[in-house]
C-alpha cells in the first residue's frame, strides 16, 4: 500500500532548522509524510534523529522554518523503552489501559500482536521482544493515523526482526496508517519502507529502496563494507558536496 496521489499530508517540514543550546542540530529539512506511506528515518548517532522526530511531534520548536502536522491529527508513539519501577504492581493488561481509548481495545490489541497468554504478566518479567510488542500494541491503542515507532525491533531476536517488521507492514496496510520509523537496523528496515530519509544533520540523501548498497556516499557514512543481501533504495541528494577529498558540509557528513 502506497499513499495516494493527492493523498493530504499529515506532517510537513519546510527548511526546518532546530538550536538547541546555542547548537545547531538541524538545518534546511524539507520532510512530509502522507496516509498509507512507511518513510524510515536513518543516520548516525548525533545525526539529530530524535531531535527531528521531537519536533514532529510538537515536543520540540523549530528555529527556523514551518512545521505542519494534520488538525487533530491522532498519533501512535512506540519509544525505544520504557522503565518499570521493578516494585510496581503492575501486570500488561493494566500497563495496555493506560493508553486505551475504548473498551474492548486492550484485548484486540492483545490478540493482534499474540499477546493474550501475556495480559496477566508482570511487565517487569517481559523478554525484550515481548516488550516490544507491548509497546506497539500500546502504539494502536489510540487508532493513529500516524505510527511513530523508534528503533522499533530494538531487543528483539534477530531470527524474528524480519517478522516484527512484516507485522508493521500488515497494521500500516489494515489502518491506513502513515508510519514514520527510525532505525539503524539497515538491512531489515529497508526491505520494509517506501522511502527512505537518510539524516546527518540536515537530509543527505532521500528515496525508494533500491541501490543504496552500490552508492559509495551511503557506504562512506555508515562504513558498510559487506553489503551482499542488503535492500537498498534510490539515493537522491539534495545538496552540493565539496570537491576536495574529506571535506565536511554543515551536517558533519563527510564525502571523500
Amino acid at each position: 500500500m502506497t499513499p495516494a496521489t493527492g493523498a493530504v499530508d499529515l506532517i510537513k517540514a519546510s527548511g526546518l532548522g532546530v538550536t538547541l543550546g546555542g547548537r545547531r542540530i538541524l538545518s534546511d529539512i524539507d520532510l512530509s509524510l502522507s496516509a498509507g506511506e512507511i518513510v524510515t528515518l536513518i543516520g548516525p548517532n548525533g545525526a539529530g534523529k530524535t531531535t527531528l522526530v521531537r519536533t514532529l511531534l510538537g515536543l520540540e520548536s523549530p528555529t527556523v522554518g514551518r512545521m505542519m502536522r494534520k488538525e487533530g491529527l491522532r498519533i501512535g508513539y512506540m519509544p525505544q523503552r520504557v522503565a518499570v519501577d521493578p516494585i510496581l504492581p503492575l501486570n500488561v493488561a493494566r500497563f495496555l489501559r493506560l493508553g486505551a481509548r475504548r473498551r474492548g481495545a486492550v484485548r484486540a490489541a492483545g490478540e493482534r500482536l499474540g499477546l493474550v497468554g501475556l495480559l496477566d504478566s508482570p511487565i517487569q518479567g517481559l523478554s525484550g521482544g515481548e516488550m516490544q510488542r507491548v509497546l506497539l500494541a500500546r502504539a494502536l491503542l489510540r487508532d493513529p493515523e500516524l505510527l511513530v515507532l523508534d528503533e522499533p525491533a530494538q531487543g528483539v531476536d534477530v531470527g524474528l526482526q524480519s517478522g516484527f517488521y512484516t507485522l508493521i507492514r500488515e497494521i500500516r496496510d489494515e489502518l491506513g496508517c502513515g508510519v514514520l520509523m527510525v532505525s539503524h537496523d539497515l538491512h531489515l528496515v529497508m526491505a520494509a519502507t517506501d522511502r527512505v530519509v537518510c539524516l546527518n544533520g540536515h537530509i543527505c540523501c532521500t528515496g525508494l529502496p533500491e541501490a543504496v548498497s552500490r552508492d559509495p556516499a551511503y557506504q562512506r557514512l555508515f562504513g558498510v563494507a559487506d553489503t551482499r543481501g542488503l535492500a537498498v533504495y534510490a539515493h537522491v541528494h539534495d545538496h552540493t558536496h565539496g570537491a576536495v577529498s574529506g571535506e565536511s558540509d554543515e551536517g558533519g557528513h563527510r564525502h571523500a
